[in-house]
Order: structure tokens, then C-alpha cells, then sequence
């Protein structure tokens, strides 16, 4: 269950409280608002994803400095995105986004200030000429690294576990496993999870086709 809710999958968690006959947790109330966030963030439509952070908990961005200059640094990469697709070229709107949003509160914060110079880098090295650290600033994992850090922000703010039970279980039994193994026990090649699909059909299908798309990660 704490999987499911923090993973991201609302019907799947959804079916398997109905189940169990669990009340719902908080998190697992607000795991659509959560999915339609992650969603738009992916989508680099980070206004949005701001707008619907604050409708879910209004206090979040106020508090957490370090999580709303992320949310705006990579609005500003969506920008200039944006401005790299233009026929025209047009940086202006980078450029004003970047003086009203960031660059006031970039002087609190060293990290903040790198963060906003390395951005507006973009728009002075051409293509070519861009170090693979400049480049990276344009692939879709800032994207899901910032989702990642605002799901487990709002998680944390609801007092919930920013990492689900399964995951640290998962980890126990893969050091358990190392372990064994450097004790040379006899064990199989290969230990499943339990989680494939299986030949005839049956297995854990939820975590891996339960009509949610991408998983939340955490």
C-alpha cells in the first residue's frame, strides 16, 4: 500500500485498500492531485505544477527555499527551451523571467546564484560548444528529478514516509542476498522479487500495468 501511494499509482492503491479494507491516508487522498503535478512537470508545464503545489498545500513552496528555486530554475529552462524553438529567437521573455524570479533570490543562496548562471549559460553558448553539464540542463532528467523532490516534499509535509516500506524491504533482502552469497551459501543463480508477470498470466500486475503510466519515483 505505502508503495502504491508513493509510487504514484491512485487506481491500483485504490483497489487494494477497497480490499483490504484500509482506510485511506492522507497521501493516498491526494495521490491524483500528486500524479497531476508529476504529470505536468514532465510535460514542462511548470506553472501549472506550481499553481496546483499551492492549491494542495499552500505553505510548501513558502517554507521550502530550495524546492521553489528548482521549480522556477527549471521554468526558466522551459523558457529558453522554448526560445531555441522559436523561429525567431526571441529571449526577451528568458531574460524577464530570470530578473523578476530568480535573480532576486539568487544573491541568499551560493548554490542559487551557480544554479541561475549555469541556466543563462544557455543562452550564450551555442549548441556545439556546451559542456555535457550545460547540455544535461535540457534532458528530460531535470525534469523527473524535480518531480521526484516536490513528491517527496508534499509526502513529508503530510507526515508521511518520503520512501515506501517496499523499497527499504527491497533493499534489506538484496544486502541480506550480497551477504549469503559472500558467506557462500548455496543459493539460486537468481532470486525473483515476485513481481514479474508470470507465463500463465498471474503475478503482481498492479506494479506493472495498472493503467497509471509512469511511476512516481521516489
Amino acid at each position: 500500500m505505502d508503495y502504491l501511494i508513493s509510487e504514484g499509482y491512485p487506481s491500483a492503491a485504490q483497489k487494494f485498500a477497497s480490499e483490504a479494507n484500509l482506510q485511506p491516508t492522507p497521501a493516498a487522498e491526494s495521490i491524483h492531485e500528486r500524479v497531476k503535478i508529476r504529470d505536468a512537470i514532465y510535460a514542462g508545464d511548470i506553472q501549472t505544477a506550481i499553481e496546483r503545489i499551492n492549491e494542495l498545500d499552500p505553505s510548501l513552496l513558502e517554507k521550502d527555499h530550495a524546492l521553489y528555486f528548482a521549480l522556477l530554475r527549471l521554468q526558466l529552462v522551459e523558457l529558453i527551451r522554448k526560445t531555441r524553438a522559436d523561429s525567431n529567437d526571441n529571449v526577451l521573455e528568458a531574460i524577464d523571467f530570470a530578473t523578476n524570479n530568480l535573480a532576486p533570490r539568487a544573491p541568499a543562496n551560493q548554490k542559487f546564484l551557480e544554479d541561475l548562471e549555469q541556466t543563462m549559460a544557455l543562452l550564450i553558448v551555442k549548441p556545439e560548444d556546451r559542456s555535457p553539464e550545460l547540455s544535461a540542463l535540457l534532458e528530460p532528467k531535470l525534469r523527473k528529478d524535480v518531480a521526484q523532490r516536490v513528491n517527496e516534499a508534499l509526502l513529508k509535509e503530510q507526515g508521511e514516509r518520503t520512501k515506501a516500506k517496499l523499497v527499504h524491504l527491497v533493499r534489506m533482502r538484496a544486502w541480506a542476498e550480497k551477504k549469503a552469497r559472500e558467506a557462500m551459501k548455496d543459493l539460486p543463480e537468481h532470486i525473483g522479487l515476485g513481481l514479474e508477470q508470470g507465463k500463465d498470466g498471474h503475478g503482481n500486475g498492479a506494479l506493472h500495468s495498472n493503467g497509471e503510466g509512469e511511476a512516481m519515483v521516489a
